[in-house]
């Protein structure tokens, strides 16, 4: 038996249809078999996982959708802190995109009234930083390449990433399907 075929992922959405995380194949076979999951086809060409016993053979979807309500776990916006500001920027510098010798820098500086909040701090490097000085952005001529925000709830996020690539992957079908048609 192919042990890397346990190893793999399977996508839970919620009875809503909102997809709400990963769970390993072990895991996705007893919410089938328990029927607290059932299957979900979303693309016609995703193919099922078949896992194989010496009486039996498992089709395990890609896909599965909870049959029983989700208790959504009670979510607050992470503190403001140096880890949580680098993981939100993608540790990359937000005036250049460096990702050497990064600091923390105040949008409105602390000095002219401005708060260690979401909204006001983003990643910088050394380099940035120094020569933004005492001085807004504006001011100091320099563009932010994302506006800053708090981090958004991670089943929100889990979500946008999931949808975005199974669009990412019907764009590139039909970039092939119509490729082959002019050929």
């Amino acid at each position: 038996m192919d042990t890397d075929i346990l190893s793999r992922s399977i996508v839970v959405f919620s009875k809503s249809y909102l997809p709400i995380g990963r769970v390993n194949i072990k895991r996705a076979i007893i919410l089938l078999i328990t029927e607290k999951a059932e299957p979900l086809e979303i693309e016609s060409a995703s193919q099922p996982i078949h896992i194989r016993s010496p009486n039996t053979t498992l089709a395990v979807p890609q896909h599965i959708r909870l049959t029983v309500a989700h208790k959504e776990r009670r979510w607050r916006v992470p503190a403001v802190s140096r880890r949580e500001i680098l993981r939100r920027d993608k540790h990359a510098c937000q005036y250049c995109g460096s990702t050497k010798k990064l600091t923390i820098d105040h949008v409105m500086p602390r000095s002219r009234g401005g708060t260690h909040t979401w909204d006001n701090v983003v990643t910088a490097c050394e380099r940035c930083n120094s020569r933004k000085g005492d001085r807004t952005p504006q001011e100091a001529g320099m563009l932010m390449r994302t506006k800053p925000k708090a981090p958004p709830h991670p089943a929100v996020s889990f979500a946008d990433d999931f949808w975005r690539s199974h669009h990412k992957k019907q764009v590139e079908e039909q970039l092939v399907g119509e490729e082959v048609a002019e050929s």
